[in-house]
């Protein structure tokens, strides 16, 4: 404890790093004081009417209202967030891929090629916060949240423009929080989003649980939830090593040259490349059995495999989407990792794997290994995946249970990871203690080179 007082006192003395973090901190209170504002024409008694009891069932709008922090559910002019620019970000990559332009403008075209990128991500933020716009609404009229007094013509249009300014401010507040705060801006308004969420969960379950007199369940289910968020610590940071040497070079000219020895360094591949990007697939995809449903049910009772599928907490649907996750992991990480690409890089830093032939031999080696630790990796993605549902039908509050497994826990440790990352790199460039021990947050690459170009 004493040591966890003086990290935060050696912070404090750092003015940069200091208005740094007071900076993200207002930056993250701006936000979810605008998630609070309510559309115009909307009627708040009519939303807190609706939203006072919502069930034990799971849907996409609850997928999306966890991601922002309850204002989808609100109908607040911050209602889509910034999941239009995540959308948008996952549309550029994935053509990155596949798209030669696009290849270029990430691989080779350097800062400008960025630059590009970005503006293109942010075009396309607006197009899909105009189309998600258009569907918002039309979903919150069906529900009975607008005014009778509210001209159509009037709520279409101001509100379309209202919620892509909404989306564009979050999308400005997060490149804000990048460039002059601490941590990466958009992960950290997807995670105070999520995160404020958790207290309410917290609170509900406790009251559960307390009105059935299981007090000592309830203090079980925060043990089992610690030691699934240390085992996803865990998880995130590991990394396999590859040993590499580098060739032994001359020290001197002529008859006075010295052999010296080539260094040894590793390179680090990750257990969990793919991130949480498997997950989140995979949840989209899950969703079209419910969307299926409900066409079907218009017309009468849809088949029993539909409603099993829509029920994300049923046995068929945690299966699926286990064997969903799995897969999605082996196809991102094939696109994310290049063994090709790190045999030439070793190529030309002069550097080899002991026992391993330069060129397609060490290309062939790293998709080897790559490919061994992918399957624990995939398995672990995939009972993160459905431990909520586990979680469900052990007990736990549906609104606690998400925060059990899936993709808002990946999604806070990474950035919460992350973030410490950058708070201790301040520390460590002005020769004070880390946040751990030995100076380095367990896990972290000593050799950033390698994987940077990858």
């Amino acid at each position: 404890m004493k040591r966890f007082i003086t990290t935060l006192q050696n912070i404090w003395k750092i003015k940069e790093l200091r208005e740094r973090i007071l900076f993200t901190i207002g930056i993250l209170a701006v936000y979810r004081l605008a998630s609070y504002v309510t559309l115009p024409g909307v009627d708040p008694a009519a939303v807190a009417l609706a939203t006072a009891d919502t069930g034990d069932s799971q849907t996409l709008f609850d997928f999306i209202n966890l991601f922002t922090g309850g204002a989808f559910e609100l109908a607040s002019v911050m209602a889509l967030g910034i999941m239009p620019y995540i959308t948008a970000s996952i549309i550029v990559q994935l053509l990155g891929f596949a798209v030669p332009y696009f290849q270029r403008l990430q691989q080779k075209e350097g800062e400008s090629g960025r630059k590009k990128i970005g503006q293109i991500t942010r075009l396309l933020t607006l197009a899909i916060t105009l189309v998600q716009g258009a569907g918002y609404l039309t979903y919150i009229k069906t529900q009975g949240y607008i005014a009778p007094e509210m001209p159509d013509a009037v709520f279409w249009i101001s509100n379309i423009v209202i919620l892509s300014a909404g989306t564009i401010f979050a999308m400005w507040l997060g490149e804000k929080i990048t460039d002059r705060g601490i941590g990466n801006g958009i992960s950290l308004l997807i995670t105070v989003g999520i995160v404020a969420s958790l207290p309410g969960a917290l609170l509900g379950e406790l009251n559960i649980k307390a009105e059935n007199g299981s007090l000592i369940t309830f203090v079980l289910e925060l043990f089992v939830f610690f030691a699934i968020v240390m085992v996803t610590v865990a998880i995130v940071q590991a990394v396999r090593k590859i040993p590499i040497q580098f060739a032994k070079r001359s020290v001197g000219r002529g008859a006075a040259a010295l052999p010296m020895a080539g260094a040894r360094d590793y390179i680090p591949l990750k257990v969990n490349a793919a991130g949480v990007m498997p997950i989140i697939f995979a949840q989209a995809l899950m969703f079209l059995p419910a969307t299926i449903g409900g066409t079907l049910s218009a017309g009468g009772n849809p088949p029993e495999w539909v409603l099993a599928l829509s029920n994300p907490f049923s046995l068929a649907s945690s299966i699926l989407a286990f064997l969903l996750v799995v897969i999605f992991t082996y196809v991102y990480t094939a696109l994310l990792v290049n063994p090709t690409q790190y045999a030439e890089y070793l190529k030309r830093q002069n550097a080899f794997i002991p026992g391993v032939k330069p060129g397609k031999p060490t290309a062939d080696f790293i998709d080897t290994v790559t490919t061994r630790i992918t399957l624990p990796g995939s398995i672990f993605l995939g009972l993160i995946a459905i431990l909520p549902a586990f979680a469900y039908m052990a007990g736990v509050n549906q609104s606690f249970a998400l925060f059990f497994g899936g993709t808002s826990l990946l999604i806070i440790v990474a950035v919460i990871l992350d973030t410490l990352d950058q708070v201790e790199s301040h520390l460590l460039m002005r020769r004070y203690d880390g946040l751990v021990k030995d100076g380095r947050i367990q896990g972290r690459s000593r050799m950033q080179g390698i994987g940077a170009p990858m």
